[in-house]
C-alpha cells in the first residue's frame, strides 16, 4: 500500500479505461441531484490509493468509495459522487487529468459511457456536456417518472402511475378484459 501519496506511474496498468456515469444510484442523496462516475480498478489496494487520492483532491466530490467486494475478474469499482451541476464535465476531465498522470495512460485512450448506454464515446469535455444532464430539471426530463414506471414494472414493483385516458389506451384496456 502506498503511504507517501500517489505519483506518476504509482498505478501504471492498474485502472480500466472506461468510465462509467449515472450507471450506478447515489447512496448520498438523490439521483437528480448526485452524479456517480464509475470505473474498474485492479485490486483492493490501488483503489483505495485511488480513492484518497481523489477524495482529498478535489473539492467538489462529495464522497469517493471502492465496492465492498471483488468482481468475479477481480477487479474492484471507484464510486465517485459529485453534486450535478454546470461544472461536471470539466471538474470531471480536470480530475481525469491528475488520474492519467498517475496510470500513465492518455486521456485520448479513455471512453465513457452514460447511464444503461452501449455506446462508447471519447472522454472529453464536448462529449461529457452531451451525456450528462446537469441539473437536476435536465435529468428529471430524461429520465422522469415513465422511465421509472418503466423500471418499476421490469423489477415487478407495483407502478402507481395511471396511462391518460384517450381511445388508444381505452381499447388496449378493453383488450386486456379491464373495462
Amino acid at each position: 500500500m502506498l503511504f507517501e501519496g500517489l505519483e506518476q506511474g504509482d498505478l501504471k496498468r492498474l485502472i480500466h479505461d472506461e468510465m462509467h456515469i449515472d450507471e450506478f444510484k447515489s447512496k448520498l442523496g438523490r439521483d437528480e441531484d448526485v452524479c456517480v462516475v464509475s470505473f474498474k480498478v485492479k485490486g483492493k489496494e490501488p483503489a483505495q490509493d485511488l480513492m484518497n487520492f481523489i477524495e482529498k483532491g478535489y473539492d467538489w466530490i462529495i464522497d469517493a468509495d471502492v465496492s465492498s467486494g471483488e468482481m468475479d475478474d477481480g477487479d474492484y469499482i471507484l464510486f465517485i459522487e459529485c453534486e450535478r451541476d454546470e461544472h461536471i464535465p470539466a471538474n470531471i476531465i480536470r480530475m481525469m487529468n491528475d488520474i492519467v498522470n498517475v496510470t500513465g495512460q492518455k486521456l485520448s485512450q479513455w471512453r465513457a459511457r452514460y447511464y444503461k448506454g452501449t455506446e462508447d464515446h471519447p472522454l472529453s469535455i464536448s462529449e461529457l456536456t452531451k451525456l450528462i444532464p446537469k441539473t437536476p430539471e435536465e435529468y428529471k426530463q430524461r429520465f422522469g417518472e415513465e422511465k421509472l414506471d418503466e423500471m418499476r414494472a421490469i423489477a415487478g414493483v407495483k407502478v402507481t402511475t395511471k396511462a391518460p385516458k384517450n381511445d388508444y389506451t381505452q381499447s388496449l384496456r378493453a383488450a386486456a378484459g379491464l373495462i
